[in-house]
């Protein structure tokens, strides 16, 4: 059985004092489901998971978007003696785009919110906790069809998106992760 976050449970009590959920607009019926094969393309977005190789951090894991995978291979600029029609440009090393991870904002209590405040608050004080994180795009049974898993993952940046009184939406949290390299697999 899946934990259920403190602010998930209290939203829920919430709903259930307040005789349940507002009838919304009728959707749009969807096609059935149907499994995505890993040969399938394009693959869905939407559907993913985010795990933490640390155990204390698995029960923080829900996120509503994961953005910046991304590598790039940076290169050196030589000019060859008496060639002047080119540039040659050599590959010098490769750098990763930092992870931004987007949720609901936490409780306090969080394991992911107490790692990033170590980093964050802490003044350096204690040894940077590095972990490995993985991001899989899933079917519809929640098999893994792709697979990014991020080595010597940290925090680098904990932001709070702007509250809004015009608008009715949840306070959102960004997290950014630096990381060391990234394996794709499947």
């Amino acid at each position: 059985m899946m934990k259920v976050s403190p602010l998930i449970a209290r939203m829920q009590a919430e709903l259930a004092r307040a005789g349940g959920v507002p009838q919304a607009r009728p959707r749009l019926a969807l096609p059935p489901a149907v499994p995505v094969q890993p040969d399938s393309y394009p693959l869905p977005a939407f559907s993913f998971l985010v795990s933490f190789a640390s155990s204390n951090l698995q029960q923080d894991c829900a996120f509503q978007e994961v953005s910046g995978i991304g590598s790039t291979v940076e290169t050196e600029d030589v000019r060859e003696g008496g060639e002047n029609r080119y540039v040659l440009k050599l590959p010098k090393g490769v750098t990763h785009t930092p992870l931004e991870l987007k949720r609901g904002i936490a409780a306090a209590d969080s394991t992911l919110v107490q790692w990033c405040r170590v980093m964050m608050e802490g003044g350096l004080t204690e040894l940077v906790r590095r972990v490995t994180l993985t991001v899989s795009l899933v079917d519809a049974a929640l098999v893994p069809v792709r697979t990014w898993q991020f080595a010597d993952v940290y925090p680098i940046k904990w932001e709070v998106e702007p509250f809004k009184a015009d608008q009715s939406t949840l306070a959102i949290e960004k997290i950014v992760l630096n990381y060391s390299y990234v394996i794709r697999s499947r």
